[in-house]
């Protein structure tokens, strides 16, 4: 990666676009407040403010290197989990063969910053987007950009605006299988041989291998998933024995979000020998932060424990502002701060004004509203935190907690903020 670039990250001026930030840091670099190694909870900071542990992102990097390295797989992380670049330049230095992405905008923010390997997961048939990619493959020898195809009629989109553009270099493409009633993706192999046969008819696009998302499959659980990866495998091998992998040097297998890698690890391990050495592609994304919800539920580590872990790294913290009836909290973070797609936030911990932490035993967030969170518990007792006191809460869905706050407090065991990642949504 450009890591001019990233440096120039440490020059950006805290202003009122970063919330939770120390109202007192407006006007000094990025760098400079992270050079202060302030106190999270006596520094500054303002609730709401989102957290990663400093801890937590070091150990999920290593563990998911560690578990790619072990079972031969390639790792290009979803890189629109975080849209931070600082993260993918951790991601690449943990052996990452690349950054995968959803749409163009992401691969633009990608490039910004030197990505030189992306994996963009879904048919472009945008001429502008198109001409762009073109224009950085013609300008950068060292870019690869490998994209999906899944129709016919994308393929000839494609083909006229790389011609329109004057491209170069053809767009490598990998033909994506689907599942029916899923998302895009052929929906057998009838269907995505027509797609290879109409990818050899042009001169604009390479076809280098097959992928999709098993996350897609209706009901996933371990039979249906292995049931359609064997579809994934059986699609790499026929298309290699009809010889259209005959021009590439390496065939692409790619599968794998963050919930099944382990089945696809699996189903990898078990293909047999192809012409062309093969690249056993999968795509976690969620991994880096983890979560404390679905992933948490869902990972497969809760499977294979031997295999390695992962721990939550986020955490949100939040003050009560207002008691107004026995038993109800109302929190100052709500739909514009806090992920809920895939379940309320949990309460975690309590801390007090005098820096005394407790568990959050017994409390539970109900309801959001825009900018409130609504907690519940005991009537009578000590349990229920006080106006003024803080609220940890842990949530669930990385993807839509990242894109709520632009510039995030990487934070010690210890407390101390030791550094901010930005995010490009």
């Amino acid at each position: 990666m450009d890591t001019l670039a990233l440096d120039r990250l440490a020059d950006e001026i805290v202003d009122h676009r970063f919330k939770g930030l120390p109202p007192d840091a407006t006007g000094v670099s990025v760098g400079e407040l992270a050079a202060q190694r302030r106190d999270l909870y006596t520094g500054g900071f303002s609730t709401p403010v989102l957290t990663l542990s400093a801890e937590a992102v070091e150990h999920n990097l290593r563990s998911l290197e560690r578990y790619a390295n072990r079972h031969g797989l390639a790792l290009a992380p979803h890189g629109k989990t975080t849209m931070a670049p600082q993260l993918f330049h951790r991601q690449l230095e943990h052996g990452a063969w690349g950054i995968t992405l959803a749409v163009p905008h992401q691969v633009r923010v990608a490039r910004a910053f030197g990505v030189g390997r992306v994996f963009l997961a879904n048919e472009v048939v945008d001429r502008a987007a198109l001409a762009w990619i073109a224009a950085q493959q013609d300008a950068d020898p060292g870019f690869r950009c490998v994209c999906y195809a899944d129709s016919v009629r994308g393929v000839a989109l494609m083909d006229a605006a790389l011609r329109a553009a004057g491209a170069v270099r053809p767009l490598e493409v990998v033909v994506e299988l689907g599942v029916p009633g899923g998302r895009s993706g052929v929906r057998g192999p009838a269907e995505a041989a027509a797609v290879a046969d109409a990818v050899a008819c042009v001169d604009t696009l390479h076809l280098v291998g097959v992928a999709g998302y098993e996350g897609e499959v209706p009901e996933a659980g371990p039979d249906t998933v292995r049931h359609w990866l064997g579809q994934l495998t059986a699609l790499a091998v026929a298309f290699d024995r009809a010889g259209r992998f005959a021009t590439v040097e390496e065939i692409i297998v790619s599968a794998g979000g963050s919930a099944w890698f382990d089945l696809v690890a699996e189903a990898f391990d078990a293909l047999p020998d192809l012409s062309r050495p093969v690249c056993k592609l999968i795509r976690s994304g969620a991994y880096v932060s983890h979560d404390d919800g679905r992933y948490r539920d869902a990972t497969p580590f809760n499977r294979v424990p031997k295999e390695g872990s992962l721990l939550p790294a986020f955490r949100l913290w939040t003050q009560v502002v207002s008691r107004p009836e026995p038993g109800l909290a109302l929190l100052n973070a709500g739909k514009r701060d806090v992920a809920y797609d895939l379940g309320l936030p949990e309460a975690q911990a309590v801390r007090q004004p005098d820096g005394r932490v407790r568990g959050a035993r017994g409390l539970e967030v109900v309801r959001l509203a825009d900018q409130h969170a609504f907690l519940v518990g005991p009537a009578e007792g000590p349990a229920m935190p006080q106006v003024g006191d803080w609220v940890a809460l842990g949530m669930s869905h990385p993807c839509t907690i990242f894109e709520k706050w632009p510039l995030i407090p990487l934070v010690a065991g210890d407390g101390t903020v030791i550094d901010y990642v930005r995010t490009f949504f």
